[in-house]
């Protein structure tokens, strides 16, 4: 398998990108290559830096990067020879099988969304993040792919879901919920009612629990959780703070109360929580709906993002999730 890794995407690159990547390639056995997409010299540079002897590895140079604070769709059109396009294209192109970046979220979905490489029967791609409940994994989608989603948009993110929470997550039958202001059907905007509708209607109405709240996403009752792009995205971020504000705060707390010949185990303790609650440890965000794999990762990412998203990569093309995809909706046509 070969993907397109942006490395020149992220907070930090290109050296804990390149790190990653490094990683990854050696701790998969030959079965991947990875091709660093970016600026030659500063690739060449951090793999000097990191000791990488150059096999399973190839540079594919361009000129340009989209940063964080530029308008997605300008800076792709301003900046042709930009990292994230260039990732696209060797996909499309059969160049690469699939594509990794820690880059401007918006400018990955641009880019695709430019080169329109939908699956058959999806009508919008969308982001789909797995989070931590109390009763094991969870995905939910869309987390900022579409901000202007439609109903048949939604509800094909619950087939999508499920089918990546069977086959990825390995839960049987998920359970399938729409995110809302409110449990009762006749609850939220036209847009819930509408799609509740969908769901009702549907083969997956024995696997849809109806709507549930903000608070109710950690309990897990929950496998697959629908929202549109611009709540799922605020919703994310929000969950992200809270988590990092509440362990630092309760490590501070506990730490401040115990006698100094324990703050050791605490320290552990709040190592392994916090481990248990890092994005980097679920290796990216799948954009599901693609004609493609595509991964996107935290912009803060380190290397082990970085490699756990080329394994991510590697799982979605080893179960055929996009056979399954457009399968599942043919037969639903």
């Amino acid at each position: 398998m070969r993907i397109a890794l942006d490395a020149m995407g992220g907070d930090y690159a290109p050296g804990p990108i390149v790190q990653g990547a490094v990683e990854a390639v050696r701790s998969m056995n030959g079965s991947t290559e990875v091709i660093l997409v970016g600026d030659r010299a500063k690739i060449e540079s951090a793999l000097g830096e990191c000791g990488a002897d150059g096999r399973g590895l190839e540079i594919f140079h361009c000129s340009q990067t989209v940063g964080m604070d530029e308008s997605p769709v300008e800076a792709l059109r301003r900046k042709r020879d930009n990292s994230i396009s260039r990732c696209w294209e060797l996909m499309a192109t059969a160049r690469a099988d699939a594509l990794v970046s820690a880059g401007s979220t918006g400018a990955v979905v641009a880019a695709g969304l430019f080169q329109k490489r939908f699956l058959r029967g999806v009508r919008r791609p969308g982001i789909a993040v797995v989070l931590p409940t109390a009763n094991g994994p969870c995905v939910m989608l869309d987390v900022g792919a579409n901000m202007a989603a439609k109903p048949e948009h939604l509800f094909q993110y619950g087939v999508m879901g499920s089918l990546y929470a069977k086959h990825i997550l390995k839960i049987e039958n998920p359970a399938v919920a729409l995110l809302n202001v409110g449990t009762e059907e006749q609850k939220g905007n036209e847009l819930a009612k509408e799609t509740h509708t969908l769901f009702d209607d549907s083969h997956l109405k024995d696997r849809f629990i109806g709507n549930i709240e903000g608070r109710d996403i950690y309990k897990g009752n929950a496998h697959v959780i629908v929202c549109d792009g611009f709540v799922g995205n605020v919703v994310l971020k929000v969950c992200e703070g809270l988590v990092e504000l509440v362990l630092n705060t309760s490590a501070e707390e506990l730490l401040g109360r115990l006698p100094k010949d324990h703050h050791d185990t605490a320290r552990r303790a709040f190592e392994a929580l916090m481990q248990r609650y890092d994005y980097s440890e679920y290796g990216g965000a799948p954009l599901l709906g693609i004609d493609g794999i595509c991964i996107i990762c935290h912009g803060a990412s380190g290397a082990p993002a970085i490699r756990n998203a080329i394994k991510v990569a590697g799982t979605f093309a080893q179960h055929q999730i996009n056979e399954l995809i457009v399968n599942e909706l043919d037969s639903r046509a």
